[in-house]
């Protein structure tokens, strides 16, 4: 097989179907049978000749995913767990929100980061996933559930802002009006803290929408619970976050993690309206999700967390206590790691 259907873009189809002496719009029509009809098999495009589906079994690789394991939590969460061609694993999630579902991606095996409230950093790092890799996530999710899945968060394993070209690059598939043709507000990147990809994210010609893992409001206290914050610590992150704010007209979304007794003082909230001041930002509350590499991490108590929501309240920072969703399958945030068993 010389080509892999996932990694390639619309563009890519059109010059293979000119290098071949097809028409233009063949391309596109591939496109839709893959992205919106969920056609996983050439023989399943009949409005193609048969030479061409033959020809196209011939040359290029179908390689999607595949499911080893589809957990259900008691609350309706999907959580799936995916062997890719090399024998890597990931895990992503689908969340039903009971209007609208959206899919948690994966775009690393495993993750570089080391956050210390995190399993995925727990376990190391393998790679990058590939754009087909990432796509192939997405894709399956909507092929095994028999309906489109209205939004995608890039909040599972790994940092998107460290597999840029990879993640945009699905991206603009995923938003490509002849493929699957999601709207740009329904596309979100989560990112660690990457200053640098943050500032590409400004400039990148989708609007999608951008969430921060905060967790921490200052340097000292967020290098010893994220690394990434020694590279690029508070004073540079917010620098870019304003950079994207001013530039998209997006409004941020922010996460904190609430930790016991680590970084759930309602100081602690007072220095994160200080933090933020200017940019307007949506925080989600997340109680901390245990893990098993981190036994000694609590999550907060109901007196803490409603202590540290009355300090954001005060300082007038709209921001909302997350439901729980998918812990009793080890399917909430920090929580995922890839694992076999």
């Amino acid at each position: 097989m010389t080509y892999d259907a996932l990694e390639m873009a619309l563009n890519d189809w059109q010059i293979l179907f000119a290098e071949w002496g097809e028409q233009k719009f063949r391309a596109a029509q591939v496109c839709q049978w893959i992205y919106a009809k969920k056609a996983f098999t050439w023989q399943e495009m009949t409005n193609l000749s048969k030479a061409l589906r033959d020809k196209l079994h011939d040359n290029i690789a179908m390689n999607f995913p595949i499911m080893i394991r589809q957990q259900v939590s008691r609350d309706g969460t999907r959580k799936y767990l995916w062997h890719l061609n090399d024998g890597a694993r990931v895990e992503s999630v689908l969340l039903n929100h009971g209007g609208h579902k959206t899919a948690c991606i994966s775009s690393q095996a495993g993750c570089p980061l080391g956050c210390v409230f995190c399993e995925t950093g727990a376990n190391g790092f393998k790679r990058d996933l590939t754009r087909g890799e990432i796509l192939g996530q997405f894709l399956m999710m909507e092929k095994i559930n028999g309906a489109d899945i209205n939004n995608i968060v890039f909040m599972g394993m790994g940092e998107p802002l460290l597999n840029e070209g990879n993640v945009f690059s699905a991206i603009r598939s995923l938003n490509d009006k002849n493929m699957r043709n999601l709207g740009a507000r329904h596309i979100t990147i989560s990112t660690s803290g990457i200053a640098p990809g943050i500032e590409d994210l400004a400039d990148f010609e989708i609007p999608i929408r951008l969430s921060l893992s905060l967790h921490a409001p200052n340097d000292e206290l967020r290098s010893k619970l994220m690394p990434v914050n020694r590279r690029y610590p508070l004073q540079s992150l917010v620098a870019a976050l304003k950079r994207y704010h001013d530039r998209t007209g997006e409004r941020i979304t922010v996460e904190y993690a609430l930790i016991d007794r680590v970084n759930d003082s309602p100081e602690y909230a007072y220095e994160t309206a200080a933090l933020l001041d200017g940019l307007e930002p949506y925080i989600n509350i997340i109680p901390f999700n245990p893990i098993p590499s981190k036994p000694e991490l609590k999550r907060s108590s109901q007196g803490r967390i409603k202590a540290f929501c009355a300090a954001l309240t005060e300082m007038k920072i709209e921001h909302e206590l997350r439901k729980e969703r998918g812990s009793d399958i080890m399917a909430a945030c920090g929580q995922l790691a890839g694992a076999s068993a």
